[in-house]
């Protein structure tokens, strides 16, 4: 299990396991930290793990250097994908992912689960890629869960195992990559026409493409990670 903790004052608890955590710049209260790949990820049986816990009043944002592919298991037992994050009292964890391609072959199940304080306010892009070019790409079940002071506040169960079910116009159709930009804890300070507006304190804007290059979300993120407080309404 990989794990970044970062405590009230600034003090970073690191371990390592596929992932592997380096400090980039530090501040009092605040990180910035990437994942490194310990060796090639995701093949079959791979249970990546990644416990994360950001103290109250600290900011936390962690970067990823590279995306990640999940390989053929070539008949093996599938892989997962496990990130636990619990956020203190005005905590903020800002993440942007990097492409997670699911290659022929392969199947992954990936889980989100975010635990937020009151106060607290979490900033995620996540990017799922069917294949690799010329691939239509494995299979992929994608779970996010959020709560927020104990009261649930989103629950997604994206479910693209079938071929035949995500190919559907009423999922996918042509698009092979699923692109999103979650905020919670906060409603975004200006206006966003096209973004859902969660029934709490949160919004998710999305976007299915081709290819991820051609995403339109690289200025969503670009306003929700400059605002500076949270925004309730």
């Amino acid at each position: 299990m990989t794990r970044v903790h970062l405590h009230p004052g600034g003090r970073l608890d690191l371990a390592s396991g596929a992932l592997v955590p380096r400090v980039l710049s530090r501040a009092p209260g605040a990180a910035r930290v990437a994942l490194v790949g310990a060796r090639a990820l995701l093949v079959a049986g791979d249970d990546v793990h990644l416990d994360v816990a950001v103290g109250a009043g600290c900011a936390l944002e962690l970067v990823e250097v590279a995306g990640t592919v999940a390989f053929d298991q070539r008949g093996g037992p599938p892989a997962s994908w496990r990130v636990r994050a619990r956020l203190g009292s005005g905590a903020r964890l800002t993440w942007h992912g990097e492409p997670f391609v699911v290659a022929d072959g392969a199947s992954v199940e990936r889980s989100t689960d975010v635990e937020l304080a009151e106060g607290a306010v979490a900033l995620l892009r996540e990017t799922l890629v069917l294949g690799r070019t010329g691939e239509r790409g494995g299979a992929l079940l994608s779970r996010t869960r959020a709560h927020l002071d104990g009261r649930p506040l989103l629950a997604e169960d994206l479910d693209l195992r079938e071929p035949a079910v995500r190919t559907s116009p009423a999922v996918l159709g042509t698009a092979r990559c699923v692109d999103s930009v979650t905020l919670l804890g906060a409603r975004p300070a200006g206006d966003e026409p096209d973004a859902l507006h969660l029934q709490g304190p949160g919004a998710l804007a999305r976007t299915l493409t081709a290819d991820a290059h051609t995403s339109d979300l690289g200025g969503v993120w670009s306003r929700w990670s400059a605002q500076p407080a949270p925004v309730r309404r």
